[in-house]
């Protein structure tokens, strides 16, 4: 009869993780030490002056331009973002801005929102934009159209 021998210690499939634990625990180390170094300020103490409250969002005059599919501007200017209607019209690159600067100097707040036809000219939508920010616009915002139909994935 053929008797088989059996070991004591027989191969286990157990995940050692004394390692894991060590590696955590200096990772906790370091950042404990160095967490307080991250937090770092400077006290200062504010003047005191009687200062007019900033205009709530809706009194803002926004400036909604459109360029059409052939590279004419055209824009509305409002207190309400506006598509259809048209306040001004601009041929040209220089005669948009000059027109636009004159709207940003007397009303420095002015928010504008661009729009494109859908087969203008990418290169001279970038231009518009371009255009726009040399004649003092800071605050400018896209304005995009969902498609009609049902999402593509």
């Amino acid at each position: 009869m053929l008797v088989k021998t059996q070991r004591k210690h027989g191969p286990k499939a157990e995940m050692n993780v004394v390692p894991y634990i060590d590696v955590m625990l200096v990772l906790l180390v370091i950042f404990m030490v160095t967490a307080p170094m991250l937090v770092q300020g400077v006290r200062i103490e504010l003047p005191k002056v009687a200062a007019e409250a900033l205009p709530p969002e809706n009194e803002r005059q926004i400036l909604t331009l459109s360029v059409k599919a052939d590279g004419s501007f055209y824009w509305n200017l409002g207190s309400e973002l506006n598509v259809e209607d048209r306040t001004d019209t601009a041929v040209d690159l220089a005669e948009m801005r000059q027109k636009v600067e004159a709207i940003i100097a007397e009303r420095g707040d002015t928010q504008v929102y661009v729009r494109a036809d859908e087969t203008a000219n990418y290169g001279r939508v970038v231009a518009g934009i371009a255009e726009l920010q040399r004649g003092g616009v800071v605050n400018l915002g896209l304005i995009t159209e969902a498609p009609a139909g049902p999402p593509t994935p």
